[in-house]
């Protein structure tokens, strides 16, 4: 019994103790911070998976059956102001044979005094057939709608062919390219409805088992504008724990809105250590 009351005051002990850690995590904003981090290194580690470019390597269709993840948030303040933010994604695959499948979602609301201020939709698909190891067809479309954003709606429905035209080890590129259709909806209600054209070129190239080099490029042109953009990242493996991935991002607008440049350039570096 009296090792039962200790082992049972410990438990009560340790339950109180980790409910003031939490509240003085958040009272400090170590929670805040914590929540930070994960955020960025979740983003450095996307960095280098897009540098790796998973689909780079022969049929590579989603695994047979579906598979998916769903996530969502939510806050709210009260006192000075009043805010309220909700957030929502999630991803499925599916695959079965020659064919794979992504479909993507999210929302984001949000409001401030009782005042929507955050109204954001997204919606995304991706369909691939393989043929055979160089050859394959895609389909992809996307849909955005954003109450409070320049464009209310923006969507794209696009597909044609793909092919691999190098496929080593240590060298792989890849090109596809199709017709599409682009529509618009301003705030004010102007609609415009494009035919476009999409295409897309991913090549890799591995010069040692340390560093790799990726070059990813995407033009979408319609009779409004063209838009492009051209990612070349170096993934650089210093030691098992330890990889760095650098970037020089271009996008391209034919027709900025008024005050913008045409072109953005960014410089990026992320930095991946384990241990």
């Amino acid at each position: 019994m009296k090792h039962s009351a200790i082992f049972t005051a410990a438990l009560v002990a340790a339950s109180i103790a980790g409910s003031t850690v939490s509240a003085q995590d958040a009272l400090t904003g170590v929670k805040s911070l914590n929540d930070r981090i994960d955020d960025i290194t979740t983003a450095a580690n996307d960095d280098l998976e897009s540098g790796n470019d998973a689909n780079r390597f022969g049929f590579s269709a989603a695994n047979p059956g579906w598979k998916g993840s769903l996530a969502a948030s939510a806050s709210a303040t009260s006192g000075n102001t009043k805010n309220r933010d909700v957030s929502i994604a999630g991803r499925m695959t599916y695959g079965s044979g020659l064919w794979s499948h992504s479909v993507g979602f999210a929302g984001e609301f949000g409001s401030t005094d009782g005042v929507n201020t955050k109204e954001k939709l997204f919606g995304t698909y991706e369909a691939n057939r393989y043929f055979s190891d160089q050859v394959y067809a895609f389909g992809t479309g996307r849909y955005t709608q954003d109450k409070f954003g320049t464009l209310e709606k923006d969507a794209f429905i696009g597909f044609g062919p793909g092919l691999r035209v190098l496929n080593s080890a240590d060298t792989t590129w890849r090109v596809q390219a199709g017709p599409g259709m682009r529509y618009t909806k301003t705030q004010a209600g102007v609609e415009t409805k494009e035919a476009s054209a999409i295409l897309s070129s991913r090549a890799w190239f591995k010069i040692n088992d340390v560093i790799s080099i990726n070059n990813h490029t995407d033009v979408l042109s319609s009779k409004g504008s063209t838009v492009a953009t051209n990612d070349l990242g170096m993934n650089y493996k210093m030691t098992d724990t330890l990889s760095t991935h650098f970037s020089y991002r271009t996008e391209y607008n034919s027709k900025p809105a008024d005050g913008f440049k045409k072109t953005d350039d960014t410089i990026g570096v992320s930095l991946v250590l384990g241990f």
